[in-house]
């Protein structure tokens, strides 16, 4: 296992108040975010877009939630994250949103080939990031480092999930890459 990196005190807010964790599955972004996260005094809220649909969608949140322990309360929305985020009632010092990807299949599973609909639930949430005071670390995989897509669906997944995380990145303080459970700070403050 690899050393896990030290970090400085938390940054002044604004300097790192959105931070996109991006890699491979399995690159280590969630614990990396976790620990960004605890460097924030309590409370930190874990906002898990994650549904339960299969066995092995069962094991994996449930992995992720002893990866995280009691150390962050956890919301659950699968879909309306705008919604979810506007409507906390208490004030976290840092939200980790897990993630992006998962997300964005959620809504391409609602609304089918409506993909502009998507689009646009991506393009509020983007907007509505850039104006949240709560410091947010959002995770997001890179799907499209692998061979083209078989099918249709699965192709038109990866380019949207690729445009949204360019998007995302363009409005982002901090943009890291997570590789092997090592991170390379793309844009904004070092670790």
């Amino acid at each position: 296992m690899p050393p896990k990196p030290e970090f400085d005190a938390p940054q002044a807010a604004g300097k790192d108040r959105l931070t996109l964790i991006t890699g491979p599955s399995r690159g280590g972004k969630t614990a990396l975010a976790l620990r960004l996260a605890a460097t924030r005094v309590p409370p930190r809220l874990y906002l898990a877009t994650a549904q339960a649909l299969d066995q092995e969608m069962v094991l994996r949140i449930h992995r992720h939630q002893e990866e995280r322990g009691r150390d962050f309360e956890t919301l659950e929305e699968p879909l309306a994250l705008v919604h979810a985020l506007q409507g906390l009632r208490r004030r976290f010092s840092v939200v980790v949103i897990d993630c992006l990807t998962l997300w964005l299949s959620n809504l391409l599973g609602k609304w089918g080939d409506r993909e502009d609909e998507v689009q646009e639930a991506a393009g509020s949430l983007i907007r509505f990031l850039s104006n949240f005071p709560v410091p947010t670390v959002i995770i997001s995989n890179e799907v499209g480092w692998g061979i083209v897509p078989e099918n249709a669906l699965a192709r038109r997944f990866r380019d949207l999930s690729g445009k949204v995380n360019q998007e995302l990145a363009a409005s982002a303080d901090r943009v890291i890459l997570s590789v092997a459970g090592i991170p390379l700070v793309l844009k904004g403050p070092p670790l």
